[in-house]
């Protein structure tokens, strides 16, 4: 499991103080990687649009949270019979999540910080919105199609009594067209089968002998048949049922056996081909865990790599795959691309309330090396940092001191 703050200190002209003492303070006892989390200037506008954003980031944070939650689990899903594979299909613009949130670069084409604050959060907001909405057209249409499968799936595997009988009859064990005569298929218990070869020529009159054959069996009991005639069928149903034996209510119809079948073979290439078995990976030798977490926090990085090959661009890269994981692959790393952006917006909006303009604080971006030294951690910086106001010396940053991200 992989863990970063992401806080933020009043910065010096240079803007290299804050990151500078938080090396210092953190490398004595090991306790975390520390890096420059660049965030690029823009236009502040007035105070009250700032404590708006600042509530609607917060709101906006979470629902990214949960829409890449959802997203990686649909992954798992759609991709059940390569589990192993979910991880590494899991990436944000063709990196795994750690190294893209350790070399987080703006992305100035998708989000021009000539706009307004507002307008940047606004065209995020509805890039999410769009994703989602396409996510529960496109699960939903999923969804239908296992649900229909496993239907026919639990009628192909369940005892005689409940389990369908195409597949397993076939036109040679009835009599059909007939005016007069009638085939059934009776379940007898395996303990019963003696009695039933002695006794179900004399169950009724007019039954046509050594017309008996078994067809099928379970742990239980057997599928056999029986011919008679029409006129007496429902005497020896009530006959059969007196001696434990069970009719089968089943009229042989080749047309709509053969159309279960086909809809059986439909159903299941429809579902193949919404993954595929060849689980394409956008960038060989990628790995990520489920199980990152990005906290987010104004107090205060590895070299920064480009923003790299646009999502749409790389759809095409997906081929071989069915067009449901091909559409989550690619749509969960812009979920995640713009839910690091919310982060960087957060730390912006929260750093102007709290330091006041002009614009001056250092945003860095901490790898905590041990879950059990994230408490002294936690201590230290606030021991730091304590000449900044009670507040930020009482939580590192309110941006989230509790978890914002965790894959299923």
């Amino acid at each position: 499991m992989s863990e970063f703050w992401l806080i933020s200190a009043p910065g010096d002209k240079e803007n290299l103080q804050a990151l500078e003492r938080m090396n210092t303070v953190t490398s004595k006892s090991n306790l975390s990687h520390n890096t420059k989390f660049s965030i690029p200037d823009f236009k502040v506008g007035t105070l009250d649009s700032l404590v708006g954003l600042s509530d609607e980031l917060g709101k906006l944070d979470t629902f990214a949270e949960s829409l890449i939650k959802r997203m990686a689990q649909t992954v798992a899903d759609v991709m059940e019979d390569s589990e192993g594979k979910v991880q590494e299909n899991l990436l944000a613009n063709g990196d795994n999540l750690t190294s893209f949130v350790s070399h987080f670069e703006w992305d100035m084409a998708k989000y021009p910080t000539k706009q307004t604050l507002v307008s940047v959060v606004d065209t995020v907001a509805k890039q999410l919105a769009q994703i989602e909405a396409d996510l529960k057209s496109r699960t939903a249409t999923y969804s239908a199609l296992k649900t229909a499968l496993e239907n026919l799936e639990k009628r192909s595997t369940g005892n005689l009594f409940t389990r369908t009988l195409s597949d397993i009859v076939s036109k040679e064990d009835f009599v059909l067209d007939s005016e007069y005569l009638v085939t059934l298929l009776v379940i007898v218990p395996k303990a019963s089968y003696a009695q039933w070869q002695k006794t179900y020529e004399s169950l009724s009159d007019m039954v046509v002998p050594r017309s008996t054959k078994l067809i099928a069996e379970d742990p239980e009991g057997g599928l056999f048949t029986v011919t008679l005639f029409r006129r007496v069928m429902d005497d020896f149903k009530t006959k059969a049922k007196e001696n434990k034996f069970m009719v089968r209510e089943f009229y042989y119809d080749e047309k709509e056996i053969k159309k279960e079948r086909e809809e059986m073979t439909r159903l299941l290439s429809d579902k193949k081909q919404q993954y595929q078995n060849s689980c394409v990976t956008l960038k060989k030798g990628s790995s990520i865990s489920r199980d990152h977490k990005v906290k987010g926090a104004p107090l205060g990085s590895p070299t920064r790599l480009a923003a790299g090959q646009p999502d749409r661009e790389r759809e095409s890269e997906g081929e071989g795959e069915g067009p449901l994981l091909r559409w989550l692959k690619v749509n969960f790393s812009e979920a995640f691309t713009a839910w690091i952006h919310i982060k960087a917006l957060r730390v912006f909006v929260e750093s102007v309330l709290r330091y006041g303009l002009p614009v001056n604080f250092q945003a860095v971006l901490l790898q905590p090396h041990k879950k059990s030294a994230t408490k002294r951690l936690r201590e230290v910086l606030n021991s730091v940092f304590r000449h900044l106001d009670e507040v930020a010396a009482a939580s590192v940053l309110d941006v989230g001191t509790k978890p914002t991200a965790g894959f299923p």
